[in-house]
């Protein structure tokens, strides 16, 4: 039957169509990301929250009760506010999140950061209560940050844009980092508190020292001038010394020997310094990947108009410099060198997540802990001479083979 006369037949897809919607999904992967940035900084300042808490938890069992009750309980309030304006930037964007086609894997681990905030009152009356081993306190903190740090991380693998990359992977390995120096800082008020190391305890700030030394060699790799400027403050700052000072006291004194009990508040002291220097270093990532986004959006968004009337002029048979052959030649070439650029930033995102599924394997198979699997795959590299990321993917595919 043929067709009624006068009907509009559809109009065929030309090249500018999809050079166009090539410039048009960009800006909308960078509105995601502007979007996202709300989202990386309320994580950031629950985390170092939590971290507080955790500290002066720490401190508090490890004292049985005796010590750090009002400081445990000025810092509680503090870290309420932080959830409930965290719970406000999901809410304000989370249409968007489940919405956005890559997002599967980050709605995963924003559902397990939920899932463990909500056990966060239980865990205080527990606290309160003496009924929780400080260990298992510990640990609860532990995995809730983790799940955090997996948020922003996973946020960090959807990116497109290389110079946003780079500043997302700077600002994962010195969350990671100052999440390490946190757990080392609740590992040495536990032992000075109670007035003894016992070896598991010694072993286990040996670990996390050698762990933050990783996370922030990573971090100068991509770091900007400002945050590497604040770094270097940091290294060169008097408390320093003491730290390291008072890191040889926990892993060298005998178990029997007894520690002066003004220690702990000295070390926690300290380390909260450090720690509250460490979140300056953050939030200035944070503010130079907020600004890149906004930076790169503009742009996106001048280069799409300006390539939309360039394409208009030249589908008008307007005589101009350029042909749409030439375009689809340039931006193919951009992407393809944005695509370069951005594989190192993910290659150490990939390291990450390799590492961590490594040391998981090895706690499942062994029977370990976080601490002991780690101490593992760092001697296995070394006696192999090989990197560790090396060395875990070979782990990763012989449990593979294996199961």
């Amino acid at each position: 039957m043929s067709k009624t006369s006068g009907s509009a037949s559809p109009q065929a897809a030309t090249a500018a169509d999809f050079l166009i919607a090539s410039r048009q999904c960009e800006v909308r992967s960078l509105e995601y990301f502007l979007l996202m940035g709300r989202l990386v900084q309320s994580s950031g300042h629950l985390i170092h929250e939590l971290q507080r808490e955790r500290g002066v938890t720490s401190l508090f069992l490890g004292s049985e009760g005796r010590h750090f009750r009002d400081e445990r309980a000025n810092i509680m309030v503090q870290t309420n506010e932080r959830a409930s304006l965290f719970d406000q930037a999901l809410q304000d964007i989370q249409h968007e999140l489940i919405s956005h086609p890559v997002s599967s894997p980050l709605l995963g681990h924003i559902a397990s950061a939920l899932h463990g905030l909500g056990q966060l009152e239980g865990i205080r009356d527990r606290v309160e209560e003496q009924t929780i081993a400080v260990n298992d306190a510990v640990d609860w903190f532990c995995d809730t940050i983790h799940q955090l740090i997996t948020v922003v991380c996973e946020a960090a693998d959807t990116v497109v844009e290389p110079s946003i990359a780079g500043l997302l992977v700077a600002l994962v390995q010195v969350m990671t980092g100052k999440e390490y120096c946190g757990q080392e800082r609740a590992a040495g008020s536990t032992g000075f508190a109670r007035g003894r190391f016992d070896r598991a305890l010694s072993r286990r700030m040996m670990h996390l020292v050698e762990a933050q030394d990783r996370c922030f060699d990573v971090f100068v790799a991509h770091a900007h001038a400002d945050s590497l400027a604040l770094w270097q403050q940091l290294r060169g700052h008097s408390r320093e010394p003491e730290i390291e000072r008072m890191r040889q006291i926990a892993v060298s004194i005998g178990p029997y020997k007894p520690l002066e009990p003004q220690l702990a508040k000295q070390w926690f002291a300290l380390m909260t310094e450090r720690m509250d220097a460490l979140k300056q270093i953050e939030d200035c990532v944070e503010s130079a990947f907020h600004q890149r986004c906004v930076e790169r959006y503009s742009e996106a968004r001048r280069s799409l108009a300006d390539q939309a009337s360039l394409l208009a002029s030249l589908e008008q048979g307007v005589q101009t410099n350029r042909s749409i052959l030439e375009l689809i030649q340039e931006q193919n070439r951009r992407l393809q060198q944005m695509s370069e650029e951005l594989q190192s930033a993910k290659e150490a995102l990939e390291e990450r997540r390799v590492q961590e599924k490594a040391v998981l394997i090895l706690m499942q198979h062994r029977k370990i802990g976080d601490d002991e699997a780690h101490r593992v795959l760092r001697k296995l590299a070394m006696d192999q001479g090989k990197r560790l990321p090396e060395v875990a993917r070979a782990l990763i595919a012989m449990a593979g083979v294996l199961n």
